[in-house]
């Protein structure tokens, strides 16, 4: 009997420890909950932080990266979103968090050519360390947060999930999420709809 329960314990930690990964994220943050800023290195060579924009009402951060289809399949959404409405004061920032050992398509000189290439309008920033991406819970790409600024400077989370209902085609989108929350927000009210589930690649975690 003790050899059974000592055996059994010894196959506990074993599946803890092959399901236990400190790279992985932790819980991020919750709808309500205040954003800490950051800095990452962006395409054009320059550090982005959020305070960098002064003028901002809020900012529609989005998990991306070059090697997902669900990823390039909302690439022209994402830039719609930051046509539309970074002039109205929630410009989109772009945040690359892959391992670029899993996935090297997604490395700076590749974010680069892509960012050229499809003429973005907003930062595409890597998160080598992925300690922002761990910050934020974010787990796919894509992966969207919605941030409102208050009057203190902070950045409260307003919206977290899909971008809209349509992953596969931007055609058949009933629901935008999104731009929905961020329409809300510019009127004075607080989204409908808080959370959805994103669909999208895993984020390739570093071991």
């Amino acid at each position: 009997m003790k050899r059974t329960f000592i055996l059994l314990i010894g196959v506990v930690a074993v599946i803890t420890a092959l399901f236990t990964n400190s790279s992985l994220p932790q819980k991020g943050y919750q709808v309500g909950e205040y954003a800490k800023d950051f800095s990452l290195p962006n395409v054009d060579g320059k550090m982005v932080s959020m305070s960098d924009f002064s003028n901002a009402k809020g900012i529609i951060i989005v998990f991306t990266c070059n090697t997902c289809p669900f990823a390039n399949a909302y690439e022209s959404r994402i830039l719609e979103l930051d046509k539309k409405y970074a002039s109205k004061g929630f410009p989109v920032i772009a945040i690359n968090p892959n391992d670029i050992t899993q996935q090297p398509d997604d490395s700076m000189q590749k974010m680069k050519k892509r960012a050229s290439d499809k003429g973005y309008s907003f930062p595409y920033v890597r998160d080598d360390s992925q300690e922002v991406a761990k910050a934020f819970g974010a787990t796919k790409t894509p992966h969207t947060y919605v941030l409102n600024k208050e009057a203190t400077g902070k950045y409260k989370v307003e919206f977290i999930g899909g971008i809209d209902d349509s992953p596969n085609d931007a055609s058949d989108v009933s629901e935008a999420y999104v731009e929905d929350a961020v329409k809300a927000l510019l009127s004075g009210n607080k989204p409908t709809v808080t959370e959805k589930r994103a669909i999208g690649c895993t984020i390739k975690w570093k071991s």
